[in-house]
C-alpha cells in the first residue's frame, strides 16, 4: 500500500483540469521522486470514481473484482510512496462513499485536497460548462434555480452539490479527520497558474519546481459562443441524439477545440449579484468557523462583481458571430480530415502493383 494516499476530490471549475494536465504531462518525473498519478491513463480515474458511485453502497451491487475501481486501488496498494487521485466528482459524495474509500486506504496516510474558487466566478463557469453538456437553460433560469434550490429546479441542486464549499468542507474533514483535510483557494484572476500548482503541490508533497506546468486547461467558452450552444441543443433535443455522439462532437470538439479559441473574454459573462454577495459571506463565516487548514488566503473566496455582460445584452450580431466561428471551426477539420484520408488512400493506391 502506497504510504501516503492524497485525494484530490475537486471542486468543478476550480482549476481541476490543469491541475490534472501538470500530473499527467510529468507522470516520469512524478515517479523519480515516488509520487505516482494513479493508473496509467487518468481517464482510469474517471471511470473508477463512478464505479465507486455505483457499487458498493446499500442497496448497489457489490464492486466487481475486475472493475475500474477494484483496479484503482490494488494500483496505489502496488506504489510504495505517494499516490494521487485527482477527479472532482469525488467532492459531492457522501459519507457511506467516503467511508469506503477510508477503508479502502486504511493502511495509508490519507490526505484530502478540496481545490475552491468564490461563488461569483464560479456561477458562470457553471452555466457556461452546462451548455456544454446538453444544458437549454438560459443564464436567468440557471441563476434562479441556483438562488432557490429549494423550488426543486434539478440544476440547483446538482449546483450545490458540486459548489456548496462549507458542506463538502465539512463533510470530508470530519470523516477523515482535520489532520488530514486541507482547502486550497484558487487564486484571483491575472494571478499566474503557477501559483495554483505550488499550492497544490505543497500540500501534495511535490518539490517545488519540479514539473512543467506549460499544459492546456479547461478555459471555458465565452457568452455568446454558450447562446449559440444552447440554441443548438434545443434543436438537438428537439430531433433526439446520442449522447456519446454529442459527447464526442458538439462538447469534444465543437465546444472544448473550436469555440474555447475564442477565449472567454470574447464576449465575456458577468455577474454582479446582491444575493451572491450575501450567500459569499455566509459561506465565508461557515468555513472559517470549521478553521480548516487552508492553503493560499481564505479571502479568495469572497464574491466581488465579475466584469462582462448579462446574456441579455449579448446582441444577435455577437452570437451570429460565434456562430460562424464555430461553423467555420468544423469545416475546417472536417476538409482537414479529408485531406489527410485522401492523400492517404492516393499512397496506398501508388503502393500497390
Amino acid at each position: 500500500m502506497a504510504k501516503r494516499v492524497v485525494l484530490h476530490i475537486g471542486a468543478m471549475k476550480s482549476g481541476t483540469s490543469f491541475i490534472q494536465n501538470v500530473l499527467n504531462r510529468n507522470r516520469e518525473r512524478l515517479q523519480e521522486h515516488d509520487v505516482r498519478f494513479a493508473c496509467d491513463r487518468w481517464r482510469h480515474q474517471v471511470l473508477a470514481v463512478h464505479d465507486l458511485m455505483d457499487h458498493g453502497g446499500p442497496e448497489q451491487p457489490p464492486f466487481e473484482p475486475d472493475g475500474y475501481w477494484c483496479r484503482l486501488v490494488e494500483d496505489i496498494e502496488r506504489w510504495p510512496g505517494t499516490s494521487v487521485v485527482s477527479m472532482e466528482f469525488l467532492a459531492p459524495r457522501q459519507r457511506p462513499k467516503i467511508d469506503l474509500i477510508k477503508d479502502a486506504f486504511a493502511d495509508a496516510d490519507i490526505q484530502v485536497v478540496l481545490t475552491a474558487r468564490d461563488l461569483a466566478r464560479s456561477l458562470p463557469a457553471m452555466w457556461t460548462e452546462t451548455m456544454q453538456n446538453r444544458g437549454v437553460r438560459t443564464w436567468e433560469e440557471f441563476l434562479e434555480a441556483v438562488h432557490h434550490p429549494e423550488e426543486g429546479e434539478k440544476v440547483g441542486h446538482w449546483f450545490w452539490r458540486n459548489q456548496h464549499i462549507s458542506a463538502i468542507a465539512e463533510r470530508w474533514s470530519e470523516a477523515v479527520g482535520r489532520d488530514h483535510f486541507t482547502l486550497v483557494t484558487v487564486p484571483p484572476k491575472g494571478a499566474p497558474p503557477s501559483l495554483l500548482w505550488d499550492r497544490f503541490a505543497s500540500v501534495a508533497g511535490i518539490p517545488q519546481g519540479l514539473c512543467d506546468i506549460d499544459v492546456r486547461s479547461n478555459p471555458g467558452i465565452d457568452a455568446a459562443s454558450a447562446m449559440v450552444l444552447r440554441a443548438l441543443n434545443e434543436r438537438l433535443h428537439a430531433d433526439g441524439f446520442n449522447r456519446q455522439d454529442y459527447e464526442r462532437v458538439v462538447k469534444g470538439v465543437l465546444a472544448k477545440q473550436g469555440f474555447v479559441r475564442r477565449g472567454r473574454e470574447s464576449v465575456p459573462l458577468g455577474l454582479d449579484e446582491r444575493w451572491v454577495r450575501r450567500r459569499s459571506k455566509r459561506e465565508l463565516e461557515r468555513l472559517r468557523e470549521l478553521d480548516l487548514r487552508v492553503v493560499g488566503d481564505i479571502d479568495e473566496l469572497e464574491a466581488v462583481p465579475v466584469p462582462g455582460v448579462h446574456t441579455k445584452k449579448v446582441s444577435a450580431e455577437q452570437q451570429l458571430e460565434a456562430a460562424l466561428d464555430g461553423l467555420t471551426f468544423m469545416a475546417e477539420r472536417n476538409m482537414q480530415n479529408w485531406a489527410r484520408r485522401r492523400a492517404a488512400q492516393e499512397s496506398k493506391e501508388k503502393d500497390q502493383p
